[in-house]
């Protein structure tokens, strides 16, 4: 009779008002933590990037200078790393397999590096890496690596931006 009496109990409580809500908090709370951990991943992934392409500087422009001061506003001032998934600029040197772009958004020279598997599009076109060329204007999607570089997954090429100027009288 102890046995019965026992799932009874176990099935009132599972059953009840306060064990809902509390396995709906506990489910809340499951769920915050996970947005909070891949909070901190996406964060660690771009800060990585950040320090990995300072310490790489020299060795990827060939700069015998120390990089520039990136976190100038002190700690926490994230908004100057430079994005670590892609670049949208022009092309400013070609060595195959690495390309350098220098980056619109942030004015920073990027490294990237192709491989056989790299899409590269103007349009709707397919285009082979060799006929990429320095003033090209381009956008960069791809993977950060240890080393401060962008492994390219995809290139677009852009047509060239044009420049309107007007004269007053």
């Amino acid at each position: 009779m102890d046995s019965n009496k026992s799932k009874i109990n176990f099935k009132n409580i599972v059953e009840s008002k306060v064990f809902s809500i509390v396995m709906y908090i506990l489910g809340v709370l499951f769920i915050l933590v996970l947005v909070f951990q891949a909070g901190m991943i996406a964060g660690f992934r771009k800060a990585s990037f950040g320090r990995d392409w300072g310490e790489n500087y020299s060795k990827n422009f060939g700069s015998p200078h120390k990089m520039p001061q990136m976190m100038g506003g002190g700690f926490g001032d994230f908004g100057n790393l430079p994005n670590a998934h892609g670049a949208i600029g022009k092309i400013i040197k070609v060595e195959l397999p690495t390309i350098v772009v220098l980056d619109d958004k942030d004015n920073t020279e990027k490294v990237v590096l192709l491989d056989d598997k790299t899409e590269i599009r103007e349009m709707r076109d397919s285009v082979k890496k060799e006929n990429l060329k320095i003033d090209d204007h381009i956008v960069v999607i791809g993977t950060p690596n240890s080393s401060g570089q962008i492994e390219a997954k995809l290139i677009r090429l852009l047509p060239v931006p044009f420049e309107v100027s007007v004269k007053f009288n």
